[in-house]
């Protein structure tokens, strides 16, 4: 698996201002269960000062996901919104020590949920519709704008830089030409070539490799619902419950059931129940409500 710091872990384990803040009158949303990240940023600003008084989060990912939303909640507090608007995405890797290149692109979903919040607060319109530029991974739905400013901020130079950062290029990998395309372009425009076969722009910690048919799907239910038991009293100590639903490949839909069922934190526990089953199971395993069943399958 991923080398994760120290404060990665902690931040996993322990996050700092989980949960919606109450009076907020700026909110962030950005990301999309479907594509396994989604984050909900809530702040109370004041409206003289413009200070940010409190923040907080809700986060649908991974560790690194909820690593990310936590730093950045308590980088921003007691800042303005304009000196929390140049709070960059390598700001928030640093403040974790580093994140594997893989997961760079959590850092990026805290920045923009950033903007989509300070956007709210000041009764502007955030637009992440991908009108500005023309939609280059379908998969995921990265515009050609987001991925121009990953690769002038974070000097990007392959194609996997940009899937690591952005997600673009992650899925069926038929984008690949027009990343490449943009690496062209805006290399040129710094004065460089694109190289096709240079090595990404970060040492990349490898991780695990994934093994689908390492396990039948009857083996896998079974570790999966073994995990769950282990983490069921902690979940019923606070009122709530889980059961596993269907696992299809390495998907696992589960029901979130009693206190759990419509928490502001049943996010971050599917993302802790994800990130369990991938420790214990050494493999990519994607947690998703049931509710989401139809939606997915639509």
């Amino acid at each position: 698996m991923w080398d994760y710091s120290e404060k990665v872990k902690d931040h996993f384990f322990n996050p700092k201002n989980a949960g919606a803040v109450e009076d907020a009158n700026a909110i962030g949303e950005v990301g999309s269960i479907s594509c396994g990240d989604a984050l909900r940023l809530t702040l109370r600003v004041d409206e003289d000062s413009e200070v940010i008084e409190d923040a907080g989060f809700q986060t649908f990912g991974c560790g690194s996901a909820i690593a990310s939303s936590s730093v950045l909640t308590e980088i921003i507090k007691g800042k303005t919104v304009d000196e929390a608007l140049d709070v960059s995405n390598q700001d928030i890797a640093a403040e974790l020590d580093g994140l594997p290149p893989e997961k760079m692109h959590c850092s990026v979903m805290g920045r923009e949920a950033l903007q989509a919040a300070v956007a709210n607060f000041r009764g502007e319109e955030w637009k992440d519709d991908h009108e500005e530029g023309e939609l280059v991974c379908k998969c995921f739905a990265i515009d050609a704008v987001m991925i121009e400013e990953m690769v002038w901020a974070n000097k990007l130079r392959t194609v996997e830089d940009v899937t690591n950062f952005t997600k673009a290029g992650g899925g069926c990998a038929s984008c690949h030409e027009g990343i490449e395309e943009i690496l062209e372009r805006v290399l040129k425009e710094q004065g460089e070539d694109f190289d096709p076969t240079a090595a990404p722009a970060a040492p990349v910690a490898t991780p695990e490799p994934e093994k689908p048919g390492a396990m039948t799907n009857l083996q896998r239910i079974k570790k999966i619902e073994q995990v769950l038991e282990e983490m069921r009293p902690a979940l019923i100590a606070d009122g709530g419950d889980v059961e596993l639903v269907e696992v299809e490949g390495n998907t696992a839909y589960v029901n979130m059931k009693g206190a759990c069922s419509g928490c502001g934190m049943a996010a971050m526990t599917i993302g802790g129940i994800q990130q369990r089953l991938m420790e214990v199971m050494g493999e990519y395993i994607k947690v998703v409500p049931s509710s989401e069943m139809a939606r997915i399958g639509a």
